[in-house]
This record gives structure tokens, C-alpha cells and sequence, in this order.
């Protein structure tokens, strides 16, 4: 299952930790969350998670560990496709716009390189279309 299903907003805070972390029991979530709900609560969330098809646990001892089944990074693309779509017209250009206007001058070198070359494979890959 895809993180493309609906989450609430608490259950995307506890993907973060266990993206983060790559898994976690349900103590260091609770000890991470902001605003921490009851352990209880923590441990239902976690459940639902899991009927949901987007975390597992493994028996650790006699407690359980969560860990996420997408990879982070098909999650960060999905995160990020989401937020284009909701907030830029679906425009990568204008996400990266403001992605660079906001930090333009926090850039390293080796960052503007890293963007320049995306850029020219993106054009070669464009022109190579028929």
C-alpha cells in the first residue's frame, strides 16, 4: 500500500519517526511525538497503521518493533508529487522555484553543480523524445 492513502495527521507524524528511524517500539514513538498522546493511544495508532498495509512490527523480546513497508524514498517522491499537486498546479518548475527562492543563498556550491546537472539531464532526456 502506498502512503497515497489518507493518513491523519498524527499517523504521518509517527511515518516520520519511523522513516527517520527506520523502526522504532512504541515507547521511542511516544518519546518523539510532539504533544505526546497516552502509550495507549501510540499503540492503536500503530495497530491502525497496520491495517492500513503501511508499517509491520517483529517481536523484540517481549516488545514490538514497527518499521515501515514503503522505502523512504518512494515515500519522499509520493510526499513530494502530493505537495506539487496541492500547492504548485502540479508544477515541479514552480515547486522549485520557491524551493530556490527560499533558500537561495543557503546553497553550497556542490548543491547549484548537483541542480545544474539534473537540469542538463532533463534537457538531454527531452530532446532524445521524439
Amino acid at each position: 500500500m502506498s502512503l497515497d492513502k489518507h493518513l491523519s495527521r498524527r499517523e504521518r507524524q509517527i511515518m516520520d519517526i519511523l522513516f527517520e528511524r527506520g523502526e522504532a517500539s512504541a515507547a521511542e514513538v511516544l518519546e518523539r511525538l510532539p504533544d505526546p498522546p497516552s502509550y495507549s493511544a501510540v499503540r492503536a495508532l500503530l495497530r491502525k497503521l497496520e491495517e492500513k498495509g503501511v508499517i509491520n512490527h517483529r517481536e523484540q523480546g517481549a516488545r514490538y518493533v514497527y518499521f515501515p513497508l514503503e522505502d523512504a524514498r518512494k515515500a519522499g517522491r509520493n510526499a513530494i508529487t502530493r505537495l506539487i499537486r496541492t500547492f504548485f498546479e502540479g508544477s515541479p518548475a514552480r515547486a522549485a522555484n520557491s524551493l530556490l527562492g527560499m533558500s537561495l543563498k543557503d546553497l553550497s556550491a556542490q548543491e547549484l553543480d548537483e541542480l545544474e546537472a539534473l537540469i542538463r539531464t532533463a534537457r538531454s532526456t527531452k530532446e532524445k523524445r521524439p
